[in-house]
C-alpha cells in the first residue's frame, strides 16, 4: 500500500493531464486518483478521490521513502506533468501524459472517432541520481467502482476486462514485468539506477505498441516513448504560440488557456466544465455536483475569452455545437441549461451510496437533475456570445439567425416568470435579478444582430420588451434601502452575479447605482457583504434559501468577476483601478503550484469544488486581459 492509502489528498495536490479526450488527475504522491474513461463524462475507472479505499487508482512512488520531498511542475508551454520525488538516496521523476500528434487539430470528428488519435495515458519514470526502488500498483475500479473486472497479467502486459459489456477493456503495457496482487491490481517492483527509464502505457487493447519488458532506457520502448513525448510537446507549443496575449500576467494566462484546450472534448467542440464530479463545495457537505457536462451560460465567456487572446478555432468549433443545440429546441421553443458533450439531452441524477465521498462528504453525485430546469439567463449568455462571435469571428448564417429569433421571441413571451436562476438554487423558483438583465442581454444583442446583418426581424416588439425589461429591473432588482442591486425581487440580499451589469453593458460601470452596489459587495459578510480577503462569496446562504444544507467557500469566478467590474470603473477613478489590480494579484496566490483553480477557495485557503473548473479559467484570461489593457 502506498503512503497514503486510507488518507484524501487537498484537492490542490493534484495537476491534470489529458487529451481532449478525458482527464487524469495525478497528485503530488505519484498516484492517479481520477480518470473516466474513454471521454469526460465515461465512468469512472479510477476515483480514489471519492472513495480512498475502493475506488480504484494508478500509483507509482518510491518504496521505503516516506520522507521524500514531492515537487511538481508542468513541462515548460505544454500540459506534460512531470512529479519529482527528491529522496536521500536519489531523485525520481514521473512524466505523465496523453499523447497527442502534431496534426491533432486537423483530425475531423470521423477521423476522431474511428481511432485517428490513440486514447492512450503515458507514465515514464526515470532516475535522475542516485539508485532507488520504485513500486507500480495500477488498480481500475470500473463505473465509479460498481463493476467487478478479471485480472490477467503475463509478464510486461496487464489485461483489466470489466465485467460489462457496455465498459471498455484496458490494458496496461510496461518496460518491466508486472504481477497480480490478488486483489485486481497489477504491481510491479523495480530497481532504478541514475539515467534509467521505465515506462508504462494504459489504454485500449490495440491501440498500445507493446513495450518489452526490461530493456530500459537503451531499449526499443524507450525510443518509442521518446516519440510520443516529443510529439505532445510539439503541439503543446505549437498550439499555444497562438495566444496574442503578452500582458502583465501572461504566464497564469497561457495556464489558464492549456487548462481550457484540456477541457474541451475534440469530437464535438464542446467545453466541460469540470473534469470531475461529486468534488465538495463544503467538507463533509451535501453540495456535491457532477460538472462533467457543457452549459450554454459558458457560451459567451468562452467566445469571449478564447477570441480575445488568438484561439479562434476553438471559438469557431464551440459555435459550432451552440448552433447544433439552437436546432434542438425544447418542444416550447426554450432550450436546455445544460446538455452531454456529445449533444444529449438527458443527464439523469443519481447518488453513489457505495462510495464514502471526498473526506467523507456524501452524497456523491453524477448526472445532474438541475439540466431541466428552467434558467431564463441562459438565453442572454448565448446571444451575446453568438453576437460576440459574428463581430470577432466569423458572420452567421441566415438559417442560424431563424433559430436565434425564435428564442429572442421566447424571451419576450417568457421573461416575466419565475426561475431557478444561474446558481441553479433548489429552494424554488424566484424573480432573480440576473435572470431578468440576461433577458434583456438576450433581446438586445438580438436586435444588435438584425441591426448589424440587415436581418428580418418584429424589432417594434423587441424595442419595446427590452425597454419593460430594463425599467422593471430597475424598479424591482434595486433596492433603496439596501442601496444596491440585489438576488431577487423583494429581497434584499446581494449576489455576485450582479457584478455582470456592467460587464454586458447593462448599467454604465460608473452609474451611481452600480458604484453603490460595488461598495455594498465590497464589505464584508459580517457587515452585510460579500467579500472576504479579496474573495467573493456568490450569496449568503444564510440568507437565501437555496434548498441545500451547510456552508460554501468563495467562489473564484466572482472574485475575477469584482476584478472586472472594478477595472471597468477604474477608467475613471484611479482608486478602484488599484483595488482591481490589488484583488487580481491576490487571487493569483489561490492558484495551485501549477496555476490551478477549483471552483471554490476554502476559509483556510484550501481549493473546494470540482476541479479544476473552466469558468474561473475563462474569468481569469477576461480579467487579466481587460485590466492589463486599462492599467497600459
Amino acid at each position: 500500500m502506498s503512503e497514503n492509502s486510507g488518507t484524501y489528498n487537498p484537492i490542490a495536490d493534484y495537476g491534470i493531464i489529458g487529451n481532449m479526450r478525458t482527464i487524469a488527475l495525478v497528485g503530488l504522491d505519484g498516484a492517479i486518483d481520477w480518470m473516466c474513461y474513454p471521454n469526460f463524462d465515461s465512468p469512472s475507472v479510477f476515483a480514489r478521490i471519492l472513495d480512498s479505499s475502493s475506488g480504484g487508482s494508478f500509483e507509482i512512488y518510491p518504496v521505503d521513502s516516506p520522507g521524500a520531498t514531492k515537487k511538481q511542475h508542468y513541462w515548460p508551454e505544454t500540459n506534460v506533468l512531470i512529479t519529482r520525488f527528491l529522496c536521500e538516496h536519489g531523485v525520481v521523476e514521473v512524466t505523465d501524459f496523453m499523447p497527442v500528434s502534431r496534426r491533432f487539430d486537423e483530425r475531423s470528428a470521423d477521423e476522431l472517432a474511428a481511432g485517428a488519435e490513440p486514447n492512450r495515458l503515458v507514465r515514464s519514470v526515470r532516475s535522475v541520481r542516485g539508485m532507488l526502488r520504485m513500486r507500480m500498483r495500477c488498480r481500475p475500479a470500473f463505473d465509479f467502482a460498481r463493476i467487478e473486472h478479471e485480472l490477467e497479467v503475463r509478464g510486461p502486459v496487464a489485461r483489466f476486462s470489466p465485467d460489462s459489456d457496455r465498459l471498455h477493456t484496458l490494458e496496461l503495457h510496461a518496460g518491466t514485468t508486472m504481477e497480480a496482487d490478488g486483489a485486481g491490481a497489477a504491481v510491479a517492483e523495480f530497481n532504478l539506477h541514475e539515467d534509467e527509464t521505465v515506462t508504462f502505457v494504459l489504454g485500449q487493447p490495440g491501440e498500445i505498441e507493446e513495450l518489452r519488458a526490461g530493456e530500459g532506457a537503451s531499449g526499443d520502448s524507450a525510443r518509442k516513448f521518446d516519440l510520443l513525448f516529443s510529439e505532445t510537446v510539439a503541439y503543446w507549443r505549437a498550439w499555444l504560440a497562438h495566444c496574442t496575449y503578452q500582458g502583465r500576467w501572461r504566464e497564469m494566462v497561457h495556464r489558464s488557456a492549456l487548462v481550457l484546450k484540456l477541457l474541451t472534448f475534440a469530437p464535438t467542440g464542446a467545453i466541460v466544465a469540470a473534469p470531475t464530479a461529486a468534488l465538495p463545495e463544503a467538507i463533509g457537505g451535501e453540495r456535491n455536483w457532477d460538472y462533467r457536462y457543457t452549459w450554454i451560460r459558458d457560451a459567451a465567456f468562452t467566445v469571449y475569452g478564447l477570441m480575445r487572446i488568438g484561439f479562434s478555432r476553438e471559438a469557431s468549433r464551440f459555435m459550432d455545437w451552440i448552433e447544433a443545440r439552437a436546432n434542438e429546441p425544447n418542444d416550447d421553443g426554450s432550450l436546455q441549461i445544460m446538455y452531454a458533450l456529445d449533444g444529449h439531452h438527458t443527464l439523469t441524477e443519481e447518488k453513489l451510496e457505495h462510495l464514502d465521498g471526498y473526506r467523507g462528504s456524501k452524497p456523491v453525485r453524477v448526472g445532474n437533475a438541475a439540466y431541466d430546469q428552467l434558467q431564463l439567463d441562459i438565453y442572454g449568455e448565448l446571444l451575446d456570445s453568438v453576437y460576440l462571435y459574428n463581430k470577432h469571428g466569423e458572420p452567421i448564417s441566415y438559417d442560424f439567425w431563424l433559430r436565434l429569433r425564435g428564442l429572442v421571441n421566447y424571451v419576450c413571451d417568457h421573461w416575466t416568470r419565475t426561475d431557478e436562476g444561474i446558481w441553479e438554487v433548489r429552494g424554488g423558483q424566484q424573480h432573480f435579478t440576473y435572470s431578468k438583465v440576461m433577458c434583456w442581454v438576450a433581446v438586445d444583442r438580438g436586435i444588435r444582430l438584425a441591426d448589424k446583418r440587415s436581418f428580418p426581424a418584429d424589432r417594434t416588439r423587441w424595442l419595446a420588451v427590452r425597454d419593460e425589461i430594463y425599467e422593471d429591473i430597475m424598479t424591482h432588482g434595486f433596492n433603496s434601502d439596501r442601496d444596491a442591486f440585489v438576488q431577487a425581487y423583494g429581497s434584499d440580499a446581494l449576489d455576485a452575479s450582479n457584478l455582470m451589469m456592467p460587464l454586458v453593458f447593462f448599467v454604465s460601470p460608473t452609474d451611481r447605482r452600480m458604484l453603490s452596489t460595488l461598495d455594498q459587495t465590497l464589505k464584508t459578510p459580517e457587515n452585510g457583504g460579500l467579500v472576504s480577503n479579496s474573495l467573493v462569496y456568490r450569496y449568503d446562504v444564510s440568507k437565501t434559501d437555496d434548498g441545500l444544507s451547510g456552508e460554501e467557500g468563495t467562489f473564484n469566478i466572482c472574485s475575477f468577476w469584482l476584478v472586472e467590474a472594478l477595472t471597468r470603473a477604474g477608467r475613471t477613478d484611479r482608486e478602484k483601478l488599484e483595488q482591481a489590480r490589488l484583488i487580481f494579484e491576490k487571487m493569483t496566490g489561490y492558484a495551485n503550484h501549477l496555476g490551478l483553480y477549483a471552483e471554490e477557495t476554502g476559509p483556510t485557503g484550501e481549493a473546494l469544488g470540482n476541479y479544476p473548473q473552466a469558468f474561473t479559467h475563462l474569468a481569469l484570461i477576461s480579467a487579466a486581459y481587460n485590466l492589463d489593457k486599462v492599467l497600459g
